[in-house]
């Protein structure tokens, strides 16, 4: 386990008394978050606690209310995989096309020279398993395949923190387990740190180190063990709350309705 004076030290993240609303409503307040290299830390809670919203205050697509964020790497070595949203079957872009996005597709100055490029996003492709539709349309390509994309350009920029927004969402099982397994891989064999928001931890409860959980402007942070309590998710909701674990999976049931929040849903 990761002392806290070397999480300090080694840290990919850290947000410091941090605050955001939304006009009258509050996300979250002073939220204290720290992530060491390597960690990887899922972010739960219910639609409209501001978990997509924390990934965009640390990209800088948002700004704090309140407090600091704080990436001791740089924003250069932050990767990003977005919510999936399907492209259109007669998107022309190919497979090797978004992966290049991710070299030089948002930075200014000289692209990487072509023979460079054409090689790094081969070996993207193969460090995703993704080299045999290389050239196939994005379009074309079915859901869990445009996620491995997503993973790889992600990876382009040789990230010390990936943050990855709902990257299992609308994937079959089989396309959850490659997804994630990917995630895994990056943090162990990369050193990276992963910030993953998700509205089911199943799938990735076996590679979680810590938990963040929003809920009602207020948050709790610890193992899954620690934070997915009936009594540490009633205090943070304010009304009962059940976590039921069966056949190794957690369900949490009779939270509050809150915007665009259906009751009962998985943690």
């Amino acid at each position: 386990m990761t002392s806290p004076d070397h999480a300090q030290q080694s840290a990919a993240l850290r947000i410091r008394g941090a605050s955001l609303g939304f006009g009258a409503r509050t996300l979250w307040r002073e939220l204290e978050l720290t992530i060491a290299a390597g960690e990887f830390v899922a972010v739960l809670g219910p639609n409209g606690a501001g978990k997509s919203s924390l990934l965009r205050t640390i990209l800088g697509l948002a700004k704090l209310d309140a407090g600091s964020i704080e990436l001791p790497n740089g924003r250069d070595r932050v990767g990003y995989i977005p919510q999936q949203r399907p492209f259109a079957p007669g998107t022309p872009l190919r497979a090797q096309d978004l992966v290049r996005l991710g070299l030089d597709g948002t930075r200014f100055g000289i692209p990487w020279p072509n023979r460079t490029a054409r090689r790094r996003v081969d070996e993207l492709l193969t460090e995703v398993g993704a080299r045999e539709f290389a050239r196939v349309p994005v379009g074309l390509l079915s859901g869990g395949e445009q996620q491995r994309l997503r993973v790889a350009q992600a990876l382009a920029g040789d990230p010390a923190l990936v943050l990855a927004d709902e990257p299992l969402l609308s994937l079959d099982l089989h396309h959850q387990r490659t997804v994630a397994g990917l995630l895994e891989r990056v943090r162990h064999e990369r050193g990276a740190s992963v910030l993953m928001v998700t509205h089911d931890i199943n799938p990735v409860l076996g590679m979680v180190d810590r938990v963040l959980y929003l809920a009602g402007g207020s948050f709790r942070v610890g193992t899954p063990d620690e934070v997915l309590r009936s009594e540490v998710l009633g205090e943070l909701y304010g009304t009962p709350v059940e976590v039921i674990r069966t056949k190794g999976r957690i369900l949490v049931v009779g939270t509050p309705e809150m915007p665009g929040h259906q009751h009962g849903v998985r943690a």
